[in-house]
């Protein structure tokens, strides 16, 4: 069992904010399934984001791999509110906690919205992810403090994109060390977030459609409508590995106890029980995945957690 803050997640296998969690339907399997410790909701939006068929996904051939063109739900944010609460009233004695996740070009925004804030989509025109200059995130996370400050039960996380270079993890972490204070009478050192989740797609990639599963058959020469979309599954595993384990070393080595207590979940390229081991071994607690997701549905999950039920059977 891995506790984020007050939150328990058992198995620790969850489904990323991702297109295949965008309505009650899908949000049920998912909730219902017995192989998820926890379900995040597609990233939303406090009016719903605008999707057209230029907004789709494509699926790489001899890899369990995925582009997609997504931006976010076009269901909004209050759509999610009365899903979750409709499902978690529907069993109460369940423990199965949900992630909601936001986000917002408008810092303003925000504090409309009661939590992981999506802070690294790259497929929004015009808005590129803020996470990559951490001085654009701090108009965001200014609001995330402030409704914290005045209830530290929130449980808020931050979605990351992919990094590369060492000074990228270390400005993102000594910019979230800026957010821990002295609670209480106690004199516990507490952060804002309670877990970063590592990785996103990653951006700016670019998909032939004779690279694809059925490609070629609108005559397009992209795997996408837009060309460049967000690059996911095993093609960015080892990227993501890499992101798990700097941002683990980073924290664990860091002076600060709040930001020794963040809990990593490692996403990018979980497509077997292997890769949940890896992202394990590289220092993540709990374990996400979209693009298996995408492939398998729901079965996906007991398809991850093999091992362990392998295990149990023995």
């Amino acid at each position: 069992m891995v506790r984020i803050r007050g939150i328990d997640v058992h198995p620790p296998l969850l489904n990323t904010s991702c297109a295949w969690a965008p309505d009650l339907q899908q949000l049920t399997a998912l909730y219902d399934c017995p192989h998820t410790g926890a379900v995040s909701t597609r990233t939303a939006t406090l009016s719903g984001f605008k999707e057209d068929s230029s907004h789709t996904v494509a699926f790489l051939a001899g890899s369990l791999s995925s582009i997609n063109s997504y931006g976010y739900s076009p269901h909004p944010l209050s759509s999610y509110i009365t899903w979750v609460r409709t499902l978690l009233e529907r069993d109460p004695s369940s423990s199965k906690p949900f992630i909601v996740s936001i986000t917002e070009s408008d810092p303003d925004s925000l504090r409309k919205m009661p939590v992981e804030f999506n802070a690294s989509c790259p497929n929004i025109k015009g808005h590129p992810p803020p996470s990559y200059s951490f001085s654009s995130l701090v108009p965001f996370l200014n609001v995330f403090a402030e409704h914290f400050w005045a209830d530290p039960a929130l449980t808020i996380g931050l979605k990351l994109p992919p990094y590369f270079m060492t000074t990228q993890f270390h400005d993102v972490v000594e910019g979230i060390a800026t957010y821990t204070r002295q609670h209480g009478s106690s004199g516990q050192y507490v952060n804002l977030f309670a877990f970063l989740t590592c990785t996103n797609t990653l951006g700016n990639s670019l998909v032939f459609s004779d690279q694809i599963i059925d490609g070629g058959a609108d005559g397009s020469s992209f795997a996408l409508p837009t060309g460049i979309g967000g690059l996911a599954g095993e093609a960015i595993h080892s990227l993501s590995l890499g992101n798990v384990y700097s941002f683990s070393r980073f924290l664990a080595e860091s002076t600060d106890p709040a930001l020794r207590e963040i809990v990593i979940i490692g996403a990018g390229g979980v497509t077997s029980p292997e890769a949940v081991a890896r992202m394990h071994r590289a220092g993540a607690k709990l374990v996400g995945c979209a693009t298996l997701l995408g492939v398998l549905g729901v079965a996906a999950f007991a398809h991850l957690n093999e091992e362990q039920l392998n295990a149990a059977d023995h």
